[in-house]
């Protein structure tokens, strides 16, 4: 079935902006919140509750939840507006770290129990919740998780670790990939929602990365008592239930991009036309220039990509090989804008916390996030070679 952009999507974006530009971003400033900064999962979800009243958070979902259904394709354009702001909390706005996006793919799963109980609370910005599957050994190759859960009469005993899981510094519960068949391979892995406060549970933070943000952390699972109730869909179906939201999580990544990438393309323009070197300012010279439009042009393509392969999906297709290839291309792409735009900006440009420098380490990042480069062209070519 054909999803058409939201009618009320201008204005949508309109108060989305007056909200980034007019309070979060003063406030931000006001408060001297920076990139590094460790937030607390309270604080989060002032921000979360306070998008949820101005009608931003969640709008991804259904109506039945509280959202508008909105399309894959106007959720891009809006996620690509609140990273393009500059606003340091921009991922917490429509609930990227630890919200709605967390958990939107798993409501058609879910009984009753779990949506009124995990997917509600998420929904109304009260509880955050994290995606659980990568282990130490189990990145890519998501079918070879070694986490167990036992069936234990009406219980799951869940034993193992999960490594660099994102935004589990700010969840309540973690939707947990475990192995519940160890004969079946992917048709034995199973999803279910654990609270990080139950006995057994424990969060290390032992690495940071090169954002400095404190946002991941691995979970560990020390014979933790689980009710068979919070198994999501059936046992088996865990893999299935992954993949289908890691192909649209991987083209959702890309507005993030693009967000960033729109920022700096922003930030040069200005710089060069206020940076004054021999007389003038730098955008008088030809390299100057060609940069920016080598930038420009990049950021039309990637805007363009991703918006038709998420047209594709509110249309109900497949979007397992473009999904793979907008995430090839709009990260490597995406991270040349933000090195040209460091170039352009000089001794400006490598300062820390700047924020073109931290663009530039951000994008860099998604480059490994859910799925490194590598792995994107392997499902590609899988597909065009099918």
């Amino acid at each position: 079935m054909t999803t058409a952009t939201h009618p009320d999507l201008a204005s949508l974006r309109e108060r989305l902006n007056a909200y980034l530009n007019e309070e979060l971003i003063p406030f931000e400033k006001s408060a001297g919140i920076a990139y590094e900064d460790k937030l607390s999962r309270d604080f989060a979800k002032t921000i979360w509750k306070r998008s949820r009243e101005l009608g931003f958070y969640g709008l991804q979902l259904p109506p039945e939840l509280g959202g508008l259904g909105l399309s894959v394709r106007d959720l891009a354009v809006l996620k690509a507006d609140v990273a393009a702001s500059g606003a340091v909390l921009f991922p917490h706005v429509l609930g990227d770290w630890g919200g709605p996006s967390r958990i939107g793919n798993l409501v058609k799963y879910a009984s009753p129990y779990q949506l009124e109980h995990y997917m509600l609370p998420v929904a109304r910005g009260e509880k955050g919740a994290c995606f659980a599957m990568t282990e130490t050994q189990s990145g890519s190759d998501a079918a070879s998780i070694q986490t167990r859960a036992v069936r234990d009469g009406d219980d799951y005993i869940i034993t193992g670790h999960k490594h660099y899981i994102t935004a589990s510094a700010f969840a309540d519960f973690a939707v947990v990939m475990c192995v519940t068949d160890p004969d079946a391979g992917a048709q034995g892995i199973s999803a279910i929602l654990v609270d990080l406060d139950a006995p057994g549970v424990s969060l290390t933070y032992d690495y940071l990365p090169m954002t400095g943000q404190h946002v991941d952390a691995d979970i560990h699972f020390d014979n933790v008592r689980v009710p068979r109730a919070n198994l999501i869909g059936e046992e088996g179906s865990g893999f299935k239930i992954a993949m289908a939201r890691v192909n649209v999580n991987r083209l959702l990544h890309c507005p993030n991009m693009i967000g960033l990438a729109r920022l700096c393309l922003r930030l040069s323009l200005e710089y060069a036309q206020q940076r004054r070197q021999f007389g003038g300012p730098i955008s008088r010279f030809q390299a100057i220039q060609h940069m920016l439009a080598d930038m420009a042009t990049g950021l039309y393509a990637c805007e363009g990509m991703v918006l038709a392969a998420a047209q594709k999906a509110d249309e109900g297709g497949d979007v397992r090989m473009e999904g793979a290839m907008c995430k090839l291309f709009v990260s490597e792409k995406c991270f040349e804008i933000a090195d040209k735009a460091v170039q352009i900006h000089g001794n400006v440009g490598v300062t820390k916390n700047h924020p073109v420098e931290f663009a530039f380490r951000r994008l860099r990042l998604y480059r490994i996030l859910t799925g490194t480069s590598e792995i994107q062209r392997n499902t590609i070519a899988k597909a065009i070679l099918a």
